[in-house]
């Protein structure tokens, strides 16, 4: 019997550093690496990817995007779409955690995966039942 694979939802916190170098952004490329080999699965709700290359943007250039998008996806993480289940979930989370409904999308869709919360946005996320936090500053 194989052993199933993690599977790590992202906020955006820990995609940026993968573009910047500062705290935490080490432990945020490993699990790019580990994704990119097939040790784990990543996931994010849409606005991830909106999210991080507006970073590329801002901390390259315009230019740089199209590169950054390619990176992403190399490191096969699955876009978790809108939805009305993800709608009503983070609406609970903005409860739960006391955070923005934005900031409620990556704990929605992990706790409707039934996956762990990658977050390096501790005020937002440190109350999620087991985040996996990256230390640094939150992007």
């Amino acid at each position: 019997m194989s052993a199933e694979r993690s599977t790590y939802v992202l906020d955006a916190s820990v995609g940026v550093k993968w573009f910047k170098n500062e705290q935490g952004s080490g432990r945020a490329r490993e699990l790019y690496l580990q994704s990119a080999s097939g040790d784990i699965a990543l996931a994010a709700p849409t606005h991830f990817f909106h999210e991080v290359l507006a970073v590329v943007k801002r901390e390259m250039t315009a230019r740089a995007i199209p590169e950054g998008w390619r990176h992403i996806k190399a490191s096969g993480i699955a876009v978790l779409p809108l939805s009305d289940e993800v709608v009503a979930e983070a609406a609970a989370q903005c409860d739960a955690l006391g955070c923005s409904f934005y900031d409620a999308l990556a704990p929605a869709c992990a706790s409707l995966l039934g996956a762990t919360l990658a977050s390096a946005d501790e005020r937002a996320h440190g109350a999620y039942p087991g985040v996996h936090l990256i230390p640094g500053p939150a992007s």
